[in-house]
């Protein structure tokens, strides 16, 4: 039964124009998912990593700035923000002075770009879903193409599986639920697929530096790319010490069978494992999926495997449809961008600073990120202001997508540069000028509205 859905899903792909790079990778992990691969990664098979911090790194600023001329950018940009209400690129949400993530990121590479004398391109990963506003939305910067090089890239797509029997799932009442993404994994398939990496090489790139698109810490420092030039690794991944908010994610870990570094992902994670998981004097660094990568090793090991990398798989069940419960089971096969790191013999970490990873995943994210918690310069890097990043937990009920939040900060967020925590239970509408001290909790009633210039302080404020 397997085989013929594995013919089935094949068919189908091949149907759907899917690259025939894809095609293979996902055979590949049929393969694995027939044989009752999970994926998991004892802790038993691993043993805590240390590495050296960006800080105590030197890197003269000629060989920075000469290591940023034959660097390359790509964001990857395949998200929606469907978590917070969204339905378009997750990218083109407003994060300061009407600015989206994409505004930001634009103008920090042309200012590199101008700073210091690099061609920089930017390139984004899209999916089929973010590519036609992505590109209108870059369409006002018309310096930002770079000769002989895409804007854009799609990464690929491949069907869900029934989990009863490994067959493609059919689902005639919206035929696109059918497919899903590989998982940021696939930007490796996807940039030999389309031919990008070989342009790369071509144009005399030998490097670059790949991060999420709702992350604007990730910019593509020079000081880090005179760092991971001078290493003369493969593959490099910036790393950042787990704080209490991270117990739950994934971290780095290096496999006693044969030395080599590993991503192990929460969703590899036994059950039996999880307190270790979350023991962040153990396993004291996760991934910001900031990657640096050499463009001649990935094309050499591409090339070796046959396009097919090899990355470890993440068996992910969900519903056909996420947001019905009733509709079929069906296993989606991932695969992580980081987890890239146990393929190159010689790969390495660098612990950096907080300020290289922001990512917005939630509402809570976005209120810090659009208050005066960060300052925004003339290079658009984000400069943090306060000591420590507060704590924030809106109600879901109010908060959770980006119109019902827009809605309750009408006139911007509340100063938080002096905030520890906020918290919000209820429906409650912040005016003007609000500003928070300390650690404040808001309990409100229905409709409630705090007035423009109020303090609110915790008592010990």
């Amino acid at each position: 039964m397997t085989a013929a859905g594995l013919d089935a899903a094949r068919a189908k792909m091949q149907a759907e124009g899917v690259d025939e790079n894809a095609i293979r990778t996902f055979a590949h992990y049929y393969g694995l998912l027939e044989n009752g691969e999970t994926g998991m990664i004892p802790e038993s098979t691993i043993e805590p990593v240390g590495m050296e911090s960006l800080g105590d790194v030197e890197v003269e600023d000629e060989a920075a700035s000469a290591a940023l001329r034959t660097t390359a950018v790509i964001k990857l940009n395949g998200g929606l923000g469907t978590s917070m209400g969204m339905d378009r690129a997750k990218s083109l949400l407003c994060v300061r002075r009407g600015l989206s993530f994409l505004d930001v990121i634009a103008r920090q590479v042309l200012h590199l770009r101008e700073q210091h004398g690099a061609p920089l391109p930017l390139i984004l990963m899209n999916s089929f879903r973010t590519s036609a506003d992505t590109m209108a939305a870059l369409a006002r910067y018309e310096d930002l193409p770079v000769a002989g090089l895409p804007l854009e890239f799609l990464q690929n797509k491949e069907p869900k599986l029934l989990v009863d029997d490994l067959t493609p799932v059919e689902w005639p009442a919206d035929p696109t639920l059918e497919w899903c993404p590989p998982g940021h994994g696939d930007i490796y398939t996807a940039m030999r697929g389309t031919g990008l990496l070989d342009q790369l090489l071509a144009a005399g790139y030998e490097r670059v530096f790949i991060s999420n698109s709702d992350n604007l810490g990730a910019t593509p420092d020079p000081k880090v790319a005179g760092w991971f030039a001078g290493t003369g690794a493969p593959f490099a991944i910036e790393a950042v010490r787990r704080t209490p908010s991270d117990r739950k994610g994934g971290h780095f870990a290096r496999r006693k069978a044969d030395d080599r570094l590993v991503l192990r992902e929460t969703a590899q994670t036994l059950d039996e494992d999880k307190a270790a998981l979350a023991d962040l004097e153990r396993h004291r660094y996760c991934s910001t999926n900031n990657i640096w990568v050499d463009l001649r090793a990935l094309k050499t090991v591409l090339d070796e495997r046959d396009g097919v990398l090899g990355l470890p798989m993440i068996r992910n069940e969900k519903n056909v449809d996420p947001a019905d419960k009733s509709t079929p089971k069906v296993v989606q096969v991932e695969s992580a961008m980081g987890a890239a790191i146990e393929v190159f013999e010689g790969a390495t970490l660098i612990e950096v600073g907080r300020d290289r990873f922001v990512p917005v995943k939630t509402t809570n994210d976005l209120l810090v990120l659009r208050s005066d918690v960060y300052a925004v310069g003339e290079d658009f890097v984000l400069d943090q202001v306060s000591d420590d990043l507060p704590f924030i937990d809106l109600d879901d009920d109010f908060y959770k997508l980006v119109e019902d939040f827009d809605s309750r900060f009408p006139e911007g967020a509340p100063s938080l540069v002096q905030a520890t925590a906020l918290r919000v239970q209820g429906d409650v509408t912040f005016g003007k000028g609000v500003e928070v001290v300390g650690d404040v909790t808001v309990a409100g009633e229905a409709g409630q509205r705090i007035e423009p210039g109020t303090v609110l302080k915790d008592a010990d404020a």
